[in-house]
Formats: structure tokens, C-alpha cells, sequence
């Protein structure tokens, strides 16, 4: 019942720019904290980018300057704005909603995960 759904991952050129999309049902969407997670081959998954209920926003230090996170609780969706772009930021990209329910434990919800290809 809960599904989340990532979409406009792409093959992109160096010093490009791209747009992701996470929608998301079955969550009372506005009290989640979103983030963007990335996986690239060989390496362990990252956090990239969080936003909470709130608006507040994070950013990897690799990316800052940017990628900006950004949501529409009107629309259950989460934005990753993409740009400049380097080989470097290839990785499937996947969206994830969390909530805290212990001081110790968070309750995830998971999307399958979009894949972004820098290359020339």
C-alpha cells in the first residue's frame, strides 16, 4: 500500500542538468523527512539530499552548490534538482521517506531507484 516511485533519471552530458521526481501514496507524506540516496557500482549507498516535514534541507558536501531538494506536500512528491553535473554523480538515485519512532529507529519506505548517467 505504500509505494514510492522514482522517475527522470537519464544519460546526461558533463555540465548538464536533470530533475528527479519521487511521488509517494499511502504516507501522511507532510510529517516525513525525504531524502535522496545514490548507489554507485562497487561503492556503498549515500545519503545525498534530506528535506524534513518542515523544509529544513541537507546536503552531502559533494553536491552542495548543485543538487537542490526540494517538496510539494499538495502533490506527495520530492524533487532533486540537478546541476553542473560530473562523471562522478553517476549512480542510481533512489528517494526514501522516514520517520522517526524511537530514539533510536526510524521506519523507511524505499523506492525502486532511477539510474543517472553522466557521460560524453
Amino acid at each position: 500500500q505504500v509505494l514510492l516511485v522514482e522517475s527522470g533519471g537519464d544519460l546526461v552530458q558533463p555540465g548538464g542538468s536533470l530533475r528527479l521526481s519521487c511521488t509517494t501514496s499511502g504516507i501522511n507524506f507532510p510529517i516525513y523527512t525525504m531524502n535522496w540516496y545514490r548507489q554507485a557500482p562497487g561503492k556503498q549507498r549515500e545519503l545525498v539530499a534530506a528535506i524534513t516535514g518542515g523544509g529544513t534541507t541537507n546536503y552531502a558536501d559533494s553536491v552542495k552548490g548543485r543538487f537542490t531538494i526540494s517538496r510539494d506536500n499538495a502533490k506527495n512528491t520530492v524533487y532533486l534538482q540537478m546541476n553542473s553535473l560530473n562523471s562522478g554523480d553517476t549512480a542510481v538515485y533512489s528517494c526514501n521517506a522516514q520517520r522517526r519512532i524511537s530514539a533510536a529507529t526510524n521506519l523507511n519506505y524505499w523506492g525502486q531507484g532511477t539510474q543517472v548517467t553522466v557521460s560524453s
